[in-house]
């Protein structure tokens, strides 16, 4: 029988900026959101699920190279704690910032939730050539 290999990996400590402060004063872990970020020809795209999340919900600021995508994903709260059999899903804050490969054009940015996807549409700004003309000091 093959045994399984499996890799260890560093896991980084999070910083105080990873936790958001609950109405009742308690910190509360905030997750990071998992994303696709592609590209085609004139946009960048960034895709996410977030089903639950309603997009009056989700904050999503930008700021020089980077976006960044925040949100809260609200726990049933009729559920008891004791009659869970599983809880693997994630409720509570979330957020997820990116840094931006190329510039983008910020006023033309888009964001749309559907069917629990949230896809931000990213064009890409227009590149020119600067021709630089050396002057001779002799």
């Amino acid at each position: 029988m093959a045994k399984n290999n499996i890799e260890a990996r560093e896991i980084p400590l999070k910083d105080s900026d990873d936790y958001i402060e609950e109405p009742d004063g308690e910190l509360e872990e905030e997750g990071q959101l998992s994303v696709d970020v592609y590209q085609d020809g004139p946009n960048i795209y960034i895709k996410s699920t977030i089903a639950g999340v309603e997009p009056e919900d989700i904050d999503i600021t930008f700021d020089s190279d980077m976006i960044t995508i925040r949100g809260k994903r609200e726990k049933d709260k009729s559920i008891r704690q004791e009659d869970y059999f599983y809880q693997e899903c994630y409720w509570g804050g979330f957020s997820r910032s990116i840094i931006l490969p190329v510039d983008v054009q910020e006023e033309k940015i888009k964001a749309e939730l559907r069917n629990g996807v949230l896809t931000i549409t990213l064009p890409k700004a227009k590149r020119r050539d600067i021709n630089i003309k050396v002057k001779d000091n002799d």
